[in-house]
């Protein structure tokens, strides 16, 4: 009985074997003879949000086709180095990813994914360039703007993504990346300037006072807390009150007064134009966002830092030192700058 067990098994394995490899005949009889055929053509797709605004297929024909010097078409498929062809389209620094493949008609599918700035960065020496969601430094071809944020007083030339500096940029892409998503703060914030402790200082579009956000982190509650205060405060009292608006300290909003009363009709004007804004936001924060949000008005930069007992209390770090606050000088780009990308 076990012997015709075992031969039962060898005569399965053995059957599954031939077949296997007639199979495997047939699958390189089948490469073989498409690899005998000619290119039909080629088609290009590209992917982007941008609707392709710094690629098109021109240029990528001259880079598969060695600008205009080699056919494609009627080109044996064997003869083709896809891999090769995806690395060259990749020194592109405007292509993200490349696939290359022949479909069932011998058409060659060259499918792009394009990169997509998300903020434009000028540094402190008044170069600007385009940085995607990786770090990736990007060109700005000339008449070709994005509306994006604007950071400005970069520190560096080029992008450094290693160690300590890999912070701030990572900071920069999570302001960017919420204001980027939020058409209000996109309409109200025309620039952020980096400051030398490498924090965050905001110019609104409409008024004059500078919003003192900080680092990077609690990104979402910081911009929750300044649009309550735009909501139940600015809309009230206007933009000229405050020179300087701080939400870089958890649960609270610091607004230093500015000297000297504004003209009424200032006053009328600025109104008008923060309540215009609310209004036309699109994402309005929850009132379950409130955390019992008070202004704590100083006169001075100096009462800000020193002049508030509730602000010395919840300050404090395990040392008993009270935390400093932000360095408050701007660096803003070269004039008309600040325009150009927004």
């Amino acid at each position: 009985m076990s012997v015709k067990n075992n031969i039962r098994k060898i005569l399965f394995v053995t059957i599954w074997c031939v077949a296997g490899a007639g199979m495997l005949v047939l699958l390189i009889a089948a490469i073989n003879k498409r690899n005998s055929k000619a290119c039909k053509g080629y088609r290009i797709v590209i992917n982007g949000n941008n609707k392709q605004i710094f690629l098109n297929n021109k240029t990528i024909e001259n880079i598969i086709t060695d600008s205009n010097t080699k056919k494609l078409e009627g080109k044996p498929i064997s003869t083709f180095d896809l891999r090769n062809t995806e690395d060259k389209l990749k020194q592109n620094v405007w292509v993200k990813s490349a696939e290359l493949f022949f479909d069932n008609n011998e058409v060659l599918r060259i499918n792009i994914t394009e990169r997509e700035p998300v903020l434009r960065v000028f540094t402190v020496a008044g170069n600007t360039f385009y940085m995607d969601s990786s770090g990736t430094q990007l060109p700005v071809p000339v008449g070709l703007p994005v509306k994006l944020p604007v950071f400005t007083g970069y520190p560096y030339e080029k992008v450094k993504n290693h160690d300590a500096d890999s912070i701030l940029l990572n900071d920069m892409k999570k302001v960017g990346n919420y204001i980027l998503n939020d058409s209000f703060w996109m309409a109200q914030i025309d620039q952020i300037d980096i400051t030398s402790s490498k924090t965050f200082d905001m110019i609104p579009v409409v008024g004059s006072q500078t919003i003192e956000f900080g680092d990077g982190s609690d990104c979402q509650a910081k911009f929750a807390r300044l649009f309550i205060f735009y909501k139940d405060v600015l809309s009230k009292t206007g933009f000229n009150k405050y020179a300087k608006i701080n939400v870089q300290y958890k649960g609270q909003v610091i607004g230093t007064k500015r000297g000297g009363d504004m003209q009424r009709s200032d006053s009328l004007k600025f109104i008008k134009s923060i309540q215009q804004l609310i209004q036309s936001a699109q994402q309005i924060q929850s009132d379950t966002a409130r955390q019992n949000i008070k202004p704590l008005e100083n006169n001075s930069p100096q009462e800000q830092l020193d002049g508030d007992e509730e602000f010395s209390k919840q300050e404090r770090d395990s040392s008993g030192k009270a935390k400093k606050s932000a360095p408050k000088q701007m660096t803003k780009p070269k004039a008309g700058a600040s325009g150009i990308g927004k």
